[in-house]
């Protein structure tokens, strides 16, 4: 279902792209990018957080950490990673296949500006084998994603 509800998505914001089903897990970010073929940092990795009562995603390069310090200061307080059954019932997406589209209810999304050292990223389309190619300014456009600065300079 969950599949499903992000190829309705694209298809409506976005019809020009493809989901790429693999037959190989791209549940982490070291799998989807050996099944995507590209490295680790190509990937878009959804995490997803809450401050006080906010809840939201951020979307950042698959091999980036979050920077505490920027992440407090750009929402306004510590961030909290939610727990994999919360993130499961909020976005509608299995963990491994979370995503910024096709989310179960409206949540607010947040692109980290370490995304843009790619012309195109590869982020989770709603199912553990499941993805899309696409731009990281298309892919903030077609979710409404506010950009951010909240990690950590990817290791050399």
């Amino acid at each position: 279902m969950s599949l499903d509800s992000v190829r309705e998505h694209l298809a409506q914001s976005a019809p020009d792209l493809e989901v790429i089903v693999t037959k190989d897990s791209s549940a982490t970010v070291d799998l989807a990018a050996k099944a995507h073929g590209v490295e680790p940092g190509q990937i878009a990795k959804t995490l997803s957080f809450q401050v006080k009562e906010k809840i939201f995603l951020v979307v950042a390069r698959g091999d980036a950490r979050l920077d505490n310090k920027k992440a407090k200061a750009a929402f306004g307080g510590k961030v909290k990673m939610l727990g994999l059954e919360e993130v499961q019932n909020l976005t509608g997406h299995p963990v491994g296949g979370v995503c910024p589209f096709g989310l179960a209810q409206p949540l607010p999304v947040y692109c980290d500006v370490s995304l843009k050292a790619y012309d195109v990223v590869i982020p989770a389309a709603g199912a553990t084998n499941a993805a899309v190619r696409i731009s990281p300014e298309r892919m903030a456009e077609i979710t409404d994603a506010e950009w951010v600065d909240v990690c950590q300079p990817p290791l050399a």
